[in-house]
């Protein structure tokens, strides 16, 4: 097995998880599967019965709850405007940026290689389809798609 996973990582019962993944300081939720190649950092939580498919990202700021379902290769951010370094040269430390949470509500879906940029909230249900830009909140059982992410209909 070729697993990174830090002893500050706190697993839920019956979590399965692939090789090639690096998880450190987050939470996963009983009965979750992590896919190959994700690397899930510090402050995430995942929630019980979801699915993190393989090369995801989910870094430090984002929430996932029960029941969500993450595509293959999406990617989430948490800094609106990101630099490696200061106005004076120097590489930035956690001190010179502020983490924006994100949140993807119970049930949701995300398609594969869809982007998420930081503080959106994806609604209890939505579905945002497959290599979609999220920009905006997305209302709970809606389907969006595009780039930016645009309602396509809602969900009866």
């Amino acid at each position: 097995m070729n697993r990174k996973i830090a002893s500050n990582v706190i697993l839920g019962e019956n979590v399965s998880l692939q090789d090639f993944i690096n998880l450190y300081g987050c939470r996963i939720g009983d009965n979750t599967k992590i896919g190959p190649f994700v690397e899930i950092q510090k402050n995430v939580t995942v929630g019980r019965n979801c699915k993190i498919q393989s090369h995801s990202f989910l870094c430090e700021g984002v929430s996932i709850e029960d029941e969500a379902f993450i595509g293959h290769g999406v990617m989430f951010i948490n800094d609106r405007f990101p630099r490696s370094a200061t106005e004076s040269g120097a590489l930035q430390t956690e001190a010179d940026w502020k983490v924006v949470p994100t949140v993807v509500k119970r049930g949701a879906s995300i398609g594969s290689n869809a982007t998420i940029l930081c503080g959106v909230t994806v609604g209890e249900g939505a579905i945002v389809g497959a290599g979609s830009v999220v920009t905006k909140d997305v209302p709970p059982r809606t389907i969006v798609a595009g780039n930016p992410a645009r309602i396509i209909r809602k969900i009866k």
